[in-house]
């Protein structure tokens, strides 16, 4: 048989059990179907005016009864095999965290660089550690054929072992919000040297470099909120500090100005004053999970960011 390109070690198996079920699924489709025609004219009123009535055959039950047994065993068999290998990481595997978030992929590799897209060596095993930072995620590499869950609170793993150089798509299988359709990256597969070369060329970044944009983006506020005046899913941050804001309170429209009462409100009781023009109940309470002192760097840095 002739699978697909082997772009990573578990291809050939995935491979193998997608084709063996469909093989059969269109074995059935299409001799049900014939059989179906053929039945249509041998058996028609016209040649048998009498309908007669067919007594039990034991022989055709016990038949089509084993064989559509043995099928499903088959296919379950070559899933399990093709499945178990997946979830047995080797323990010589270099290790990435993948964190999901509204509406991007942060790879973080063991001395501390980050990307948003996943770059690796090729011919190499490759344990990616799963999270989440907001709602659950999938996280799928279709060349790679390897799919799991991204789940908050959770810890989940995959592995694989990229067998040829090139770029190739990640998606999200899980709707996970109004920018879904675009939460896409690249796993990037490089050769050892050039993957050496491009994990040393990192500069940790200073400790006191914009607190508040450094939270801002670890808890994904830029993925609805842009800084450059855009609007995407929420108001830009561009310009907010001090401004006055058309709001919505219980559906009434009022006026209030963007102050550190107001923020605070903001990222604690979202829907408190939703901005008018701008849907409500999108944004989630971040109580419990900035303190106020986050929030106050967060104001800090809008203050920053003027029109």
């Amino acid at each position: 048989m002739t699978y697909f390109n082997q772009y990573s070690n578990f291809v050939k198996d995935v491979d193998f059990a997608f084709l063996f079920i469909l093989g059969i699924a269109f074995f059935f489709l299409i001799g049900l179907t014939a059989t179906v025609i053929i039945f249509i004219f041998k058996y028609n009123k016209k040649k048998h005016p009498v309908a007669v009535q067919l007594k039990e055959n034991s022989t055709l039950e016990i038949t089509w009864t084993v064989i559509p047994l043995i099928l499903v065993l088959l296919m379950f068999y070559f899933g399990y095999i093709g499945y178990m290998p997946m979830r047995n990481a080797p323990a010589n595997a270099f290790v990435v965290k993948a964190e999901g978030h509204m509406w991007e992929y942060e790879f973080t590799y063991p001395n501390g660089k980050t990307s948003n897209d996943l770059y690796i060596p090729i011919n190499k095993p490759i344990k990616l550690i799963l999270t989440s930072r907001d709602v659950i995620h999938g996280f799928f590499i279709p060349a790679f054929r390897v799919k799991e869950d991204m789940v908050p609170g959770k810890e989940n793993h995959m592995w694989f072992v990229a067998n040829q150089l090139g770029d190739y798509d990640i998606f999200c299988t899980v709707y996970c919000g109004l920018r879904h359709s675009s939460m896409e990256a690249k796993t990037i597969v490089l050769n050892e040297k050039d993957f050496n070369k491009w994990l040393a060329d990192f500069t940790k970044p200073k400790a006191n470099t914009s607190e508040g944009l450094a939270i801002l983006k670890k808890n994904s506020c830029l993925g609805c909120h842009s800084l450059d005046g855009k609007k995407i899913v929420g108001p830009t941050f561009k310009g907010l500090f001090g401004k006055d804001r058309k709001v919505l309170i219980d559906g009434a429209a009022t006026t209030v100005k963007a102050d550190e009462a107001y923020i605070k409100e903001s990222v604690f009781a979202p829907n408190a004053k939703v901005v008018d023009g701008f849907p409500a109940n999108v944004m989630q309470p971040y109580k419990g999970v900035l303190t106020d002192k986050d929030v106050d760097l967060i104001i800090e840095y809008l203050k920053e960011i003027k029109d």
